[in-house]
């Protein structure tokens, strides 16, 4: 019976070598599939029971070996929506079940790829090239929180993001020590100061404690003010609705740092005691820059910014100037319904420090405020997270992708165009990338190596070949015995 076990195993040994010889035609034809994970071939002998000085070498069986837990090359594609997994890990998909556009269903069910060549379609689902249906969670984008916790089929639509009103400006800049206003004259001491009993003056004057003016500056003062002020910069700001107006600032001094005195009434003439008064300013917004007659053009913001002999500021203690309600060109700003803070501290700073130009050198002022926009671009984050830039600048992320990993990923069931399914040897889902990381605009080529492949080829074609040639030896000795009959 020898020969024809012989003839058995020599069957089973092409049998074999033309399974491994299909999987190295598959990994070839899909060596520029996007995330293709090639499949090897291991063989497995077949020992048939029998004495121990009886056991003969047996038939041959082979099996498939996976790759899916083996990285490809990652390729820039210059795609933003496009992402390749850079460590352990697959996205989480789903496949359409009926319908479309809008009204397409979906299974339902958790599928897992490598494969992410992920692009918008005309109703803004995410889809890679094997039409794979990207899942995730998306993302409040105003408090930045993930809405829900079980990942759904991503739909990004081109809605408009909300205006938001200015409720702070931030603000930066070195006050000069000595303003160069067009009255100032270093000959003739407090020509730098604004005149505190004029009725654009603050609510109080600084050096007494009788009231000053309104904290106004009208049409008819403006040519005396601008001449006694200097400029601080604007910012553009917003109202709810998203309408956009400039600010303008101006910051006079109304007073300088004097020692306190003491009291002293044996002196000829009595002295009466003083407090100190430090380098003191007051900030005024613009209104109406053209202002004529009584019309306001000015508003102090009264509050008194103090510094001290170092240049800090010591006044006021929190670093922020509520602005003054007003109006400007029919926008409201600062109302009781919307304030807004110029805020100084945090970060920023207000100094008063020696300046030859005796200009303000605003170093930056920046403010929270922005008019609606649109979507202009969408890209994904390291994070995981789907990035949206909107026409009004602003950058809020949209969605947090899903993802997963297994204890077991080659052991997952394949299936067309890239995906797996999750299997009892695989084991369940891990939620999340854990150390790996997403790379925007890349995708991950095929793990199969050519040369490796052809490599593997010339194998299996040497092993096919001897597998045959053992088939014709049993033949002639098949042929011998039958002669010894006749």
């Amino acid at each position: 019976m020898g020969v024809f076990s012989a003839l058995t195993t020599a069957v089973s040994g092409l049998q074999a070598q033309s399974y491994a010889l299909e999987n190295i035609s598959g990994n070839i034809a899909n060596s520029r599939t996007a995330g293709f994970k090639r499949v090897d071939t291991t063989f497995s002998d077949l020992i048939p029971d029998s004495a121990l000085n009886r056991q003969i070498a047996g038939s041959v069986a082979a099996y498939s070996q996976a790759t899916t837990t083996i990285q490809g090359d990652l390729s820039a594609t210059k795609i933003d929506t496009n992402a390749a997994i850079n460590g352990d890990g697959f996205f989480v998909v789903d496949q359409r079940q009926s319908g479309l556009g809008s009204n397409t269903t979906f299974s339902n069910s958790n599928l897992y790829t490598r494969r992410g060549d992920f692009d918008f379609d005309a109703n803004g689902y995410l889809v890679n090239g094997a039409g794979y249906f990207l899942k995730g969670q998306k993302i409040d984008t105003v408090t930045g929180q993930v809405i829900g916790s079980d990942p759904q089929v991503l739909r990004i639509t081109q809605e408009q993001y909300p205006a938001k009103a200015t409720t702070s400006i931030e603000y930066s800049a070195n006050i000069p020590a000595y303003p160069a206003t067009t009255r100032s004259d270093k000959t003739v001491p407090g020509s730098e100061l604004l005149q505190p009993a004029a009725s654009y003056a603050t609510g109080k004057d600084p050096h007494s404690t009788t009231s000053g003016g309104n904290g106004v500056v009208t049409g008819t003062d403006l040519t005396n003010f601008l001449a006694q002020s200097i400029t601080g910069g604007s910012a553009t700001v917003y109202d709810s609705l998203g309408k956009a107006t400039s600010v303008d600032l101006r910051w006079a001094k109304v007073s300088n740092a004097t020692a306190a005195v003491a009291a002293d009434p044996t002196a000829i003439p009595p002295i009466v005691a003083s407090p100190a008064v430090p380098d003191t300013w007051n900030l005024f917004v613009a209104e109406n820059t053209s202002a004529t007659g009584t019309t306001v053009a000015y508003r102090n913001a009264n509050v008194d910014v103090t510094f001290d002999s170092t240049g800090k500021m010591t006044s006021p203690a929190g670093g922020n100037i509520l602005l003054p309600t007003m109006t400007i060109a029919g926008t409201t700003i600062s109302s009781t319904a919307n304030p807004i803070n110029l805020t100084t501290n945090g970060g920023l700073s207000l100094t008063q420090n020696g300046d030859v130009s005796g200009e303000i050198n605003a170093r930056s002022i920046r403010q929270d405020g922005y008019t609606a926009g649109t979507l202009d671009r969408v890209s994904i984050s390291a994070a995981g997270q789907v990035v949206g830039t909107f026409s009004n600048g602003q950058v809020k992320a949209l969605a947090q992708i899903a993802t997963a990993r297994f204890n077991a990923g080659n052991a997952l069931k394949r299936l067309d165009g890239g995906a797996f399914a999750e299997t009892i040897e695989s084991g369940a889902p891990i939620v999340g990338l854990g150390t790996s990381t997403l790379i925007g605009g890349n995708v991950e080529q095929s793990n199969t190596d050519i040369a490796d492949e052809f490599s593997k080829m010339i194998v299996t074609q040497q092993a096919y070949s001897a597998n045959t040639k053992v088939i014709t030896t049993a033949q002639d000795m098949l042929r011998d015995v039958f002669a010894i009959i006749r």
